[in-house]
């Protein structure tokens, strides 16, 4: 260990994999890994509940720190132990204040929202809270110093969203970088249709499921439906539903959703990243997104390097004496100087 520390802020099971992958990369840096946290008005209403159906408190907030605790993490809740030296985060809809002045590597998590109304009005207001225009806002804050993404096809898109495109790398992100391994599982089921939901209708926004499950059906070309519900959904609730408008179809609540797609022929979602499991293992896949923007932003498939990847720049930017606001480019073309694989 050299001394430095550097704080992982995890969120959804997937952030929290993503971002504990990272770490075992920086293994000769100290590692405190704290739940997704604020402070004002949203730390108030968290406390409270009021915020159960997000990352910073119920459900998810559970489920991250019991994974921390399973797998003998250092936890720091609002990293208020030390003085950190790097945070890596895979969101900035919320930026807490103690890390608005550290040096910060911010990681894609996945897809991300549609860019509706909601989306500009956050982009034009910068006074108006990002997470208002949801995942589409993702990159706004400015306040991280690298950002780490999927794919070419990502770099112009938050290019085009207002990203500083010299603060954009692409070096693939974990989780979905190797989606061929996915193909070696022991889940029971081949051949089927398989059905991911969405926690649309827990986190306020609209969602026809009888009209999507509907649909599914008739996508379905006869095969087996399976479907496998969102982590945060209400199970009960949508278990009814399936059984109601789509009688016979197999419902699984949990289980491992990339072995699932390998073993299906076709993938029907709307809102999620799984679409590139199925995409990068050639299934037939239905999305609520373009088919060919999607394969455009394909995350890079590099054998699982996307950890190491990122960990390269944590090391460079942890290597600098300076602080996060007199960080310059590495050289005149304004391009960061790393090596990484790309396949």
């Amino acid at each position: 260990m050299n001394g430095k520390k550097i704080l992982f802020m995890c969120g959804s099971f997937n952030q929290t994999t993503m971002l504990h992958e990272i770490s075992k990369q920086l293994s000769e840096y100290e590692h405190y890994f704290t739940a997704y946290y604020s402070d004002g008005l949203e730390k108030l209403f968290a406390k409270l509940g009021l915020l159960d159906f997000s990352v910073l408190g119920g459900k998810f907030r559970e489920h991250t720190e019991s994974y921390f605790t399973k797998n003998n993490l250092n936890i720091d809740y609002g990293g208020e132990k030390n003085k950190y030296d790097l945070v890596v985060v895979c969101s900035d809809l919320i930026v807490p204040k103690n890390l608005r002045n550290k040096k910060m590597v911010m990681v894609q998590e996945g897809m991300t929202d549609p860019e509706n109304i909601f989306f500009h009005i956050v982009k034009k207001f910068k006074m108006i809270p990002r997470y208002f225009g949801g995942t589409a806002a993702t990159g706004l804050s400015d306040n991280y110093t690298y950002f780490c993404i999927a794919s070419e096809g990502y770099k112009k898109l938050f290019k085009r969203k207002g990203v500083k495109p010299e603060k954009l790398i692409v070096t693939g992100i974990p989780n979905f970088d190797n989606c061929s391994q996915y193909t070696n599982n022991d889940f029971p089921h081949k051949n089927f249709s398989l059905v991911c939901t969405s926690d649309s209708r827990e986190t306020f926004k609209y969602e026809n499921r009888k009209k999507f499950i509907l649909n599914a059906l008739k996508l379905s070309e006869g095969k087996q439906i399976i479907f496998k519900l969102h982590p945060n959904e209400n199970v009960p609730r949508a278990t009814r539903e399936i059984n109601r408008w789509a009688p016979g179809s197999i419902v699984y609540s949990s289980g491992n959703t990339d072995h699932m797609i390998a073993n299906c022929d076709i993938l029907m979602t709307m809102y999620s990243t799984v679409v590139y499991v199925g995409l990068a293992l050639g299934k037939k896949v239905y999305s609520a997104f373009e088919l060919e923007e999607l394969k455009k932003q394909l995350p890079i498939q590099n054998g699982g390097s996307s950890a190491r990847n990122i960990a390269n720049v944590c090391e460079e930017l942890l290597a600098e004496s300076t602080t996060k606001n007199e960080l310059h480019p590495a050289n005149k073309n304004g391009k960061f100087e790393i090596t990484y694989q790309t396949a």
